[in-house]
C-alpha cells in the first residue's frame, strides 16, 4: 500500500457571503425603490426593507470578516517571526 496524501480542497474566500449578501441587497434595493414594473409593485415594501437589512447585513460582515483576517495574518506573522 502506498502513503499518497491527497491535496487539500480548495478553500473559498471568506468574502463570499457579504458579497452574495450585497448583490442581493442591491437587487432588492433596485426593485423596492427603482423598478417601474408594476408587477414588483406589490413586492415593493418587502424589497425596501430586504435591501436595508441585507446592505447593513453585508456591510457588517465584511468588516467584521476584514477584522478577523488581519487578526489571522498578524498572528501568523508573529508565528513565523517567533520561529
Amino acid at each position: 500500500m502506498t502513503d499518497s496524501k491527497k491535496p487539500a480542497p480548495p478553500q473559498i474566500s471568506p468574502y463570499v457571503f457579504p458579497v452574495l449578501l450585497a448583490g442581493l441587497g442591491l437587487w432588492c434595493l433596485y426593485d423596492g425603490w427603482f423598478t417601474t414594473d408594476p408587477n414588483m409593485l406589490k413586492h415593493q415594501l418587502f424589497n425596501q426593507i430586504a435591501s436595508g437589512v441585507l446592505l447593513v447585513w453585508a456591510v457588517a460582515d465584511f468588516i467584521r470578516t476584514r477584522k478577523l483576517d488581519k487578526a489571522a495574518q498578524a498572528a501568523k506573522a508573529r508565528e513565523q517571526s517567533g520561529n
